[in-house]
């Protein structure tokens, strides 16, 4: 299966996201905040990251700036997962460069097809 980068600053998102992919076979790399989640993509390129919008430092869309921005992740498949539902939130979202977005609350059904379309799309 895939190596999935999970970023997200609430604990009880992140653990309920990469319970839900381990699940279903993927490995999962888990980080707190945008930062990290750069260095995680830059150490080692997953094969898909889900990024939350609202970090401490470095937000979710500067995140994905910064890995579009880096040739070797350039075209690596990013979903933005956030409580900003606005259409200019999820319009903002799309133009920093991420491949979906998806808002909170969530079901954990629907992030495990739209992960699995997005891995398929890049097969």
């Amino acid at each position: 299966m895939a190596r999935i980068l999970v970023a997200d600053d609430d604990v009880d998102i992140r653990e309920l996201v990469e319970f839900k992919l381990t699940s279903l076979g993927h490995e999962v790399v888990a980080v707190a905040d945008g930062m990290a989640a750069v260095r995680a993509c830059q150490e080692q390129r997953p094969d898909l990251a889900v990024l939350d919008v609202m970090m401490p430092g470095l937000s979710g869309l500067d995140a994905v700036r910064l890995i579009r921005a880096e040739t070797a992740l350039a075209d690596l498949p990013v979903i933005l997962l956030t409580a900003r539902a606005q259409e200019s939130d999820v319009e903002t979202g799309f133009d920093s460069g991420a491949d979906d977005y998806i808002t909170k609350p969530f079901s954990p059904r629907e992030l495990a097809h739209r992960v699995a379309a997005l891995l398929a799309r890049d097969e």
